[in-house]
């Protein structure tokens, strides 16, 4: 009978011990995951963490190539609590910190700035703690999309020059631009002392920026051009992300009267000087109105055939290789300029060009012909204003003519409404 019982009690711990490992094997499988939800999991059962790309989840996922700019990049953890989140933005040869915050609960990672630059490589690094406590840490990368049309803006005045009071702030696109008001905000223009200044659009290729009047003498002006990544155009991306800035000098405005051949220049309201000059002919005159130098060439060639102005055989009417002190007025070919082809007689009598101002001059100009002492005193933004000439006012599109447009309707020209 001993022995029947040793064998009974040996039996007996046998069995108790296969249920104790059945019991926990059934406790794991009953939680496969350590997601909080309550069961430990089995690898917590035998000490194994689990895998990073468990614990801590990334979005683009890692690896990724051509992400689009509205794709969203967060940083989440199921369970547990996030302690770190570092991502990088490499774009043109450049390191940048992409700045974002943990949410309260610690589960999530979002960006301050939810869109992605366009043509950059991102780098994840986080570091989390999960349900029971363990720490794991991932690193992550993606790229995002590269379009392959850009448009860009060609910006008057240049950067760091000094200007006169009627200068234009004016930017060419070398691109049509169809969401002309995504375009419109990445552009920023600030004055010291501030004044209010204003965007109006030309057709889809154009915006200039002025205020109600010609600038402060003295003014710091400062464009800041935010293009990188805009949406121009469907599939056509901005790239610039440049700061420009320039100075207004003192204000110099010239009035030119066509009947009378004379151009009274003024500067800060006095009179400087009543200089004669001779505008256009009756057959080519000159236009009325405000207009701004934009450009300033001591010898230029002109020719007519590049204006319209040709013969029968095509050539030009005038064709001067050597034209001094020559002040462009208009991009359709107004200038004011020197002149030593007229007898000097003409000029403060007839009008004889073909639309130009013209200040009396000699071949390879000279600083002491009247032609020379304007050219000298003159700057990139100065106005010279026609009156009395038989012919339309320019209109405001043709150079920095904008000043001929009222502040109203100058201000509905804005596509941000």
């Amino acid at each position: 009978m001993r022995h029947v019982h040793g064998r009974a009690r040996r039996a007996g711990a046998a069995l108790a011990a296969v249920l104790t490992w059945a019991g926990l094997l059934a406790g794991a499988a009953g939680c496969t995951s350590d997601d909080g939800s309550g069961g430990a999991g089995i690898d917590a059962v035998f000490g194994k963490a689990r895998a990073p790309e468990d614990v801590i989840r990334v979005s683009p996922d890692d690896g990724s190539r051509g992400v689009r700019p509205d794709s969203r990049l967060r940083v989440r953890v199921p369970s547990g609590r996030l302690e770190s989140v570092r991502v990088v933005k490499s774009q043109d040869a450049q390191e940048t910190p992409v700045t974002g915050h943990i949410s309260e609960d610690g589960l999530r990672w979002e960006p301050d700035d939810e869109k992605l630059a366009l043509a950059a490589e991102y780098t994840v690094d986080a570091v989390a703690l999960d349900g029971r406590g363990r720490r794991s840490a991932r690193h992550t990368t993606f790229t995002t999309y590269v379009p392959e049309e850009r448009f860009i803006g060609y910006v008057a005045p240049e950067n760091r020059s000094t200007v006169g009071t009627g200068m234009i702030v004016s930017i060419e696109f070398n691109r049509e631009i169809a969401d002309r008001a995504a375009v419109e905000r990445a552009v920023q223009v600030s004055a010291k002392p501030a004044v209010e200044i204003r965007p109006h659009w030309f057709g889809n290729g154009r915006l200039d920026f002025r205020p109600e009047h010609y600038w402060r003498p003295g003014t710091q002006v400062t464009v800041a051009l935010r293009f990188r990544d805009v949406e121009g155009a469907p599939g056509v991306y901005g790239l610039q992300h440049k700061t420009f800035s320039f100075t207004v000098g003192r204000s110099q405005v010239s009035l030119v009267d066509a009947r009378a051949h004379t151009m009274d220049v003024r500067r800060d309201g006095e009179l400087l000087a009543t200089v004669p000059i001779t505008a256009g002919a009756p057959k080519h005159t000159t236009y009325n109105g405000k207009m701004v130098v934009s450009e300033m060439l001591d010898l230029t060639r002109m020719n007519g055939a590049t204006v319209g102005f040709k013969k029968a055989n095509g050539k030009g009417e005038y064709d001067i290789p050597d034209v001094p002190h020559a002040m462009r007025l208009t991009d359709s070919g107004t200038f004011l300029h020197g002149n030593y082809w007229a007898p000097d007689t003409v000029f403060g009598r007839t009008n004889i060009s073909h639309g130009c101002v013209g200040l009396r001059d000699v071949k390879g100009g000279d600083s002491d012909t009247p032609a020379g002492w304007f050219f000298d005193r003159s700057l990139v933004g100065d106005v010279v204003e026609v009156v009395h000439s038989n012919d339309k006012k320019v209109a405001p599109d043709n150079g920095l003519g904008g000043w001929n447009m009222g502040w109203k309707e100058w201000k509905a020209g804005s596509a941000v409404k």
